[in-house]
């Protein structure tokens, strides 16, 4: 019997538009039968679910470099899944995927924007981990914003997660100083013990300014921005003349109502001309050229021990919702995932 027929599958919709921190209602779980795949569509069955800070912004209607997802409509993500049933030559039962099958058991694909996994390279996992999206992310703002030299000094936000775990390292691969800033002495001594930070620093230190400085003797080279708010005031003041500063991530705003421009951004247009600094937003379709570089270098490091990655799981998709809203606190503790079904690779 097909696979399709009389499956119940679970999805999370966005149910209204969050007004500062999304709340638990601005979820909505639904059951739903799972549709058959028509001429060329495979059935997928998702495994594992990314959940990622940038899908804030996905919840709120706003201008912004990519579409908000309707209110009624399934949450969109990153996922890893297995095709349980293929009518596309390109793709067959058992195949694992990447694909962005958003929050659901399982979704129908004509197989535009798939691609597949080998299990046996590495755990299938981190396809939208350290060797996906966020890992990606890392390589190309890093290194074609960042530039960092030798005996430079970098410094990155939100060090023990996902992309910042990954910067830091990548930094001291090409012999650059890596300062992290994170939460709590846990996630600090995991940056510096485990990834091999120079320092880490905790965010929530009343004395991060000072302690900072004293940390970046040298001043601060590169700032990776992951997260703004009282981690940039403590970073500017610091920064070198012709600094560069990739603004990946801001997380610290992402739930800010008020849209006025802060007291001190004056300043800071008088520091950028001043020190000729370089600050360039990005997200990282802009560097799609570079997956090629970045798959053969970071799945290099990755074997050799010189980068290396922790994952935190929650499980089921009911997880979601909650597991998303302590993302955007911090809670997590490495790259946030949603064990959705069972992973037999």
């Amino acid at each position: 019997m097909p696979q399709g027929k009389n499956l119940e599958g679970k999805r999370i919709v966005l149910a209204s538009r969050p007004v500062g921190e999304p709340k638990p209602s601005d979820f909505r779980l639904e059951e739903y039968a799972v549709p058959e795949p028509g001429a060329d569509q495979v059935l997928l069955r998702t495994i594992w679910l990314s959940l990622d800070p940038y899908m804030r912004g996905r919840m709120s209607d706003g201008p912004s470099y990519a579409q908000p997802v309707p209110v009624g409509g399934v949450m969109e993500a990153g996922t890893v899944s297995e095709v349980i049933e293929s009518n596309n030559s390109g793709f067959a039962k058992g195949d694992i995927v990447l694909s962005r099958a958003g929050w659901q058991t399982h979704a129908l694909s004509d197989g535009k924007g798939l691609s597949k996994i080998d299990p046996k390279l590495a755990p299938i996992s981190t396809a939208i981990g350290v060797l996906g999206m966020p890992g990606m992310t890392a390589y190309t703002g890093l290194l074609d914003i960042g530039k960092p030299q030798p005996g430079e000094t970098v410094v990155v936000a939100a060090a023990s997660g996902a992309v910042g775990s990954a910067v830091g390292q990548i930094a001291r691969i090409k012999g650059a100083r890596a300062v992290g800033i994170a939460g709590g002495k846990d996630k600090c001594d995991f940056v510096k013990n485990e990834l091999g930070f120079d320092d880490c620093l905790d965010h929530r230190d009343p004395d991060l300014a000072s302690k900072l400085k004293a940390a970046c003797p040298k001043g601060i080279d590169v700032y990776f921005e992951n997260v703004g708010g009282a981690v940039f005031d403590a970073v500017f003041p610091l920064l070198n003349p012709f600094a560069r500063v990739p603004v990946c991530g801001l997380i610290a705003h992402y739930n800010d109502t008020d849209s006025k421009p802060p007291k001190w951004a004056g300043a800071m247009m008088r520091a950028i001309l001043t020190k000729r600094l370089t600050f360039r937003g990005f997200i990282v379709s802009d560097f799609a050229a570079r997956h090629g570089d970045f798959l053969r270098d970071m799945s290099q490091w990755v074997r050799e021990g010189k980068v290396k990655y922790k994952e935190f799981v929650t499980e089921g998709l009911e997880s979601a919702p909650e597991a998303f809203m302590g993302l955007l606190k911090g809670a997590n503790f490495g790259k946030q995932l949603v064990r959705v079904g069972p992973d037999k690779a």
